[in-house]
């Protein structure tokens, strides 16, 4: 990221690395500090909701790379359905990225938890494998 940036900010929940903070803090300092074209935002799904939810108060366009669950990758299975500006889209094949502001997050994480047994299962078979 250092090479291709002229800053990088790291934020930490503990301070460990970085400065201590969420990551809507380092991107509101750089938002109040200097005219900001666009953000993307990548990572957990909690996350993009608020940093979409950040910029959208600040007018500053965000596009979201998703990550949802997905199953055989051609939209036939529907697994990884989200609702963007009121449409369904197929992440895996008009995505990944969409306009954060259009995003219905609290869907999207709704509909990321439907598998979470299973996930957790399949997560202890591995660990005990060990």
């Amino acid at each position: 990221m250092r090479k291709f940036s002229d800053e990088v900010i790291i934020m930490t929940d503990d301070g460990s690395y970085g400065s201590k903070g969420l990551v809507t803090n380092g991107v509101e300092s750089v938002i109040n500090r200097e005219k900001v074209d666009m953000c993307v935002t990548i990572g957990p799904a909690i996350m993009m909701k608020f940093v979409s939810l950040l910029t959208k108060k600040y007018e500053v366009p965000t596009v979201a790379s998703l990550n949802t669950i997905m199953v055989d990758g051609t939209g036939m299975c529907g697994a990884c359905r989200v609702s963007v500006g009121g449409e369904t889209k197929f992440v895996c094949v008009d995505g990944p990225e969409f306009d954060a502001h259009q995003v219905d997050f609290d869907e999207m994480m709704m509909r990321m938890g439907a598998y979470r047994a299973e996930e957790q299962a399949a997560m202890a078979a591995y660990t005990n494998q060990k």
